[in-house]
């Protein structure tokens, strides 16, 4: 009788979280490593949320709460779905959890049995098919690649769909590749979906409040209205408001569905942190005037990280909408070898030659789902990203 059960062997550690610990472990040896792995703004928490948090601590809120969340933070959630999104919610209709990730687990644990399939357009989060398959359930991929601005078209997701589809994900702005929806293009989807009422939709916006020029931000619920019953909205204060290490998610949907997520939650982890939630009450309801300034420093990043890749030979990288990551396709690369005459055979490969010679560290693509290419996230500074992206470039120019 094994000792590990079938689920987890469905499963693999995260490829992100692997990196970011092999660049500890170097740093922790000295070795000048400049990481472009983690998704976590370089800002710190802003001060009136910190306070917040210490005011919590002093005023002795300390104890369990609901499972699923505070009142006052539900109520701040609410108010924060109806300012942003225009999206109407009771209370009851609220699910407060341990991160983002922690949201989407409840939900596909509460509702994706063996032979449901779930659609997960390709590049994808490195975590949708692992807690699909720990589920018994089968991601179906969709590929989007970046000639057709790496989202799925219409057409694509009604091929996807079958009578076994139980949800769709879409993330938008994404992770890994920053490409966001239009609402033109939510509607477009939205359409494909109107015919199939056996589809339930999960929107990720974690990256709702990272967008650039003139994008303007839309979730599908905000945009076709009669999804609203199927859809579950997922957000989060990690990255808008740098809380990744509070662990704050949070997601709007029917009432049942939320029901569900609470009782699975009541079984695992209880409620979230009671000081976080306090946190995250003051980050919702609090001046949101900051995030401008923030989004105008990333805009920045983003420019620069794309202008010095793109000056790279065999280097395609797109531009992104939001989010602060770039997902530079590297065809061209594919087939070199490097001066030690190691063959660059895949985009890991060439991961791992950028990590060993230029002492950057980025994610492959084969990771999020479609190759090859590479994830650098741009959430550290001008001077950092500078020099990684001088290090590529002569990496780079440095294969035959």
């Amino acid at each position: 009788m094994s000792l590990i059960s079938a689920a987890l062997g469905r499963i693999s550690p995260s490829p992100t979280l692997a990196m970011t610990s092999r660049v500890l472990d170097l740093k922790a040896q000295g070795v000048a490593v400049i990481g472009l792995a983690a998704g976590e703004p370089d800002f710190d928490t802003p001060d009136f949320v910190k306070d917040a948090a210490i005011e919590a601590i002093r005023a002795g809120k300390t104890k369990y709460t609901n499972v699923d969340g505070t009142a006052e933070l539900k109520a701040a959630i609410v108010a924060k779905f109806k300012r942003d999104n225009d999206l109407s919610y009771e209370t009851s209709q609220i699910s407060v959890n341990v991160g983002g990730k922690h949201t989407l687990f409840n939900a596909l644990v509460a509702t994706v049995e063996e032979g449901d399939e779930v659609i997960i357009p390709a590049p994808y989060w490195v975590s949708y098919p692992d807690i699909v398959q720990f589920c018994g359930g089968t991601p179906v991929i969709v590929p989007a690649g970046a000639s057709q601005g790496y989202k799925i078209a219409p057409d694509q997701l009604e091929a996807a769909i079958t009578p076994r589809t139980k949800w769709l994900i879409l993330n938008s702005p994404s992770n890994p590749t920053g490409a966001a929806y239009t609402a033109a293009e939510l509607k477009a989807l939205g359409e494909v979906l109107l015919r199939h009422p056996h589809v339930w939709v999960m929107a990720d916006d974690m990256y709702e409040h990272i967008t650039y020029g003139d994008f303007e931000f839309a979730t599908i619920a905000q945009v076709v209205p009669e999804l609203y019953e199927r859809t579950l909205t997922v957000n989060g204060c990690s990255k808008a408001y740098s809380m990744t290490g509070w662990r704050i998610g949070f997601a709007g949907g029917p009432v049942r569905l939320i029901k569900a997520m609470a009782k699975l939650q009541s079984q695992s982890t209880s409620n979230p942190c009671s000081i976080a939630q306090a946190a995250a009450t003051a980050a919702l309801n609090g001046p949101q005037d900051f995030l401008k300034d923030r989004n105008a420093a990333f805009e920045r990043r983003r420019d620069l990280v794309c202008s010095m890749l793109n000056q790279v030979n065999g280097i395609h990288c797109p531009r992104p909408d939001g989010a602060f990551y770039v997902y530079p396709d590297v065809s061209g690369l594919i087939g070199k070898q490097t001066p030690g005459g190691k063959t660059i055979d895949t985009d890991e490969a060439l991961i791992d030659y950028l990590l060993d010679d230029a002492r950057v560290a980025a994610v492959h693509g084969a990771a999020f789902g479609l190759s090859p290419a590479f994830r650098i996230s741009y959430a550290t500074s001008e001077e950092l990203l500078t020099e990684a992206c001088q290090r590529i470039q002569t990496a780079c120019a440095a294969l035959r």
